[in-house]
């Protein structure tokens, strides 16, 4: 990498690889990455004409050899480890927007569980809340 990717960054490279660990980036997770950029307090000093550009930057970096082990390695090295729980609850947030989390998306969210070393509990809390908002009636 050529310069040092901000944590605003580095949280849509969590979501872009979370869309696209199951080979489908679907219309529903595109929309919720910019919806999320759009109105989440972290992302409120992001440019938001840069989200094409930094997508396509994280593709990339997927493409190449162990594209995933360093992506995560950005992810942890450049978001504040106050972030942790909030980059999680991001990648829980795109695995459930099409309303079916696959396999891929389960171990993805363990490796960053494991990367991040966030605990079990707080975890589950956050899937717990996303399993609430993506309830059915």
């Amino acid at each position: 990498m050529s310069r040092p990717v901000s944590p605003q960054e580095s949280l849509i490279y969590l979501m872009v690889m979370m869309s696209a660990v199951d080979t489908a980036m679907s219309d529903a997770e595109m929309a919720r990455i910019g919806r999320l950029v759009q109105f989440l307090p972290v992302f409120k000093d992001f440019d938001e004409d840069q989200l094409v550009d930094v997508c396509r930057d994280c593709a990339e970096l997927l493409k190449g050899p162990e594209g995933l082990d360093i992506v995560l390695e950005v992810i942890r090295d450049s978001v504040p480890p106050k972030l942790y729980d909030t980059a999680y609850a991001l990648a829980v947030e795109i695995a459930s927007a099409d309303y079916n989390i696959q396999q891929e998306e389960i171990r993805l969210l363990q490796l960053l569980r494991d990367r991040l070393g966030l605990d079990k509990l707080t975890c589950a809390a956050i899937e717990r809340g996303a399993m609430a908002r993506f309830r059915n009636a």
